[in-house]
């Protein structure tokens, strides 16, 4: 079996962030208590909590002992794999236990968060249960099965762009003001940038757009819907092994993107609005979408490749050529407010920078000599 790198290592990194992001937001007021600390390991047990913040901190930290004992299991020598899945989970249960540790040591620091040692305690469990699942399904064969499956699938150097793929769902978490349409951070970055150059000389540097941001009109709606279902193929295009897996791969990404986005309205303004967002333009976008990746399944990979930069551009293009809609900022009000899932503006952060990311992916594989352009039908 060919070998390649293991996408849990850079997922489990991923995963370190979020914690880390959703542990010390916002990120202001810090302040020395006179405590040390570590003082909350000696501190008695919480007596006010509830089921959901037993549930949240172990489950919160569950897939990171997933992937971190994953990724060790699949680095590690297939020989006495019996003291190879117990040292993976140690070497999990270790590592997040130490975050945990570290993060609720620096709560101690902010004014919003309280360090906890109920929280460690979770956080240890859930990494424990996280990564007794990982060794169970590598005992049972499951790992190797997806091995097996990814080596028939796709090339060898696809983790960056499977990494990319597996974000991409939750990066439609937070809702967009055009469905699938992701990126669009122009006019945040415009006013950020004026309110942090206010009273200072270099305001004047900045450019003046000489009419208003204006609407999407439903034309230029269903051209960025159709190509916020396109990209994602596209990526998947470009190591993904034969033609007609590359068409059970586009249905399948769309109908994730599809869901995924049903899912961000639930959440966000409940079960009966889930599929409120599917107007005739996203229909017909999502149709045009599904259609051009279908008959663009014989394209090279290197042809994928390039067809995702000029299919980013033009959809970054006309998002942020659109404002943001103020019933739709009225509206997220309740995201904003406090939802899970969004672990404080993360999904939001994952949805503006995800494009830029898959374009700075592509420019480097493009970049890079190709080795496996040849496709077998």
């Amino acid at each position: 079996m060919p070998k390649h790198k293991t996408s849990a290592w850079p997922l489990s990194q991923a995963y370190v962030a979020l914690i880390v992001y959703a542990s010390l937001y916002p990120f202001a007021g810090w302040r020395d208590q006179g405590i040390a600390p570590w003082e909350f390991l000696r501190s008695p047990w919480p007596k006010y909590w509830t089921g959901f913040d037993v549930a949240a901190n172990a489950m919160g930290y569950a897939p990171l002992g997933f992937l971190l004992a994953l990724s060790f299991l699949r680095r590690g020598s297939p020989r006495f794999a019996p003291s190879n899945r117990t040292m993976a989970i140690v070497v999990a249960v270790v590592a997040a236990a130490v975050l945990s540790l570290l993060m609720e040591a620096l709560q101690t620091y902010l004014p919003s968060r309280v360090a906890s040692n109920l929280d460690f305690g979770l956080n240890g469990a859930g990494a424990l249960a996280g990564a007794l699942l990982a060794a169970g399904l590598e005992r049972l064969g499951a790992i190797d099965r997806w091995s097996r499956f990814r080596v028939r699938w796709f090339v060898e150097d696809a983790r960056g762009a499977l990494v990319l793929l597996a974000l991409w769902p939750f990066a439609l978490l937070f809702p967009a003001a055009v469905p699938l349409g992701l990126g669009q951070v122009f006019e945040r970055l415009e006013g950020a940038l004026t309110e942090w150059l206010m009273d200072t000389p270099f305001l004047e540097w900045l450019p003046v757009r000489d009419i208003e941001l204006q609407p999407l009109v439903p034309g230029a709606e269903l051209v960025c819907v159709a190509l916020g279902a396109l990209v994602p193929c596209l990526l998947g295009y470009s190591v993904v092994r034969t033609f007609g897996r590359r068409a059970v791969f586009a249905v399948f990404t769309v109908l994730i993107g599809i869901g995924a986005t049903a899912l961000s309205a639930a959440l966000s303004w409940g079960p009966s609005h889930a599929w409120a967002w599917l107007s005739l333009p996203v229909r017909l976008g999502l149709g045009i979408g599904l259609v051009l990746a279908l008959v663009l399944i014989v394209m090279p990979r290197r042809g994928c490749a390039a067809l995702v930069l000029l299919a980013l551009m033009l959809h970054l293009t006309l998002l942020n050529q659109a404002p943001a809609s103020a019933y739709f900022a009225h509206t997220l009000q309740t995201w904003e407010q406090g939802r899970f899932i969004r672990f404080h503006g993360l999904a939001q952060w994952l949805g503006w920078v995800w494009p830029y990311a898959v374009l700075l992916y592509v420019l480097l594989r493009l970049s890079a000599p190709d080795r496996q352009n040849r496709m077998p039908a």
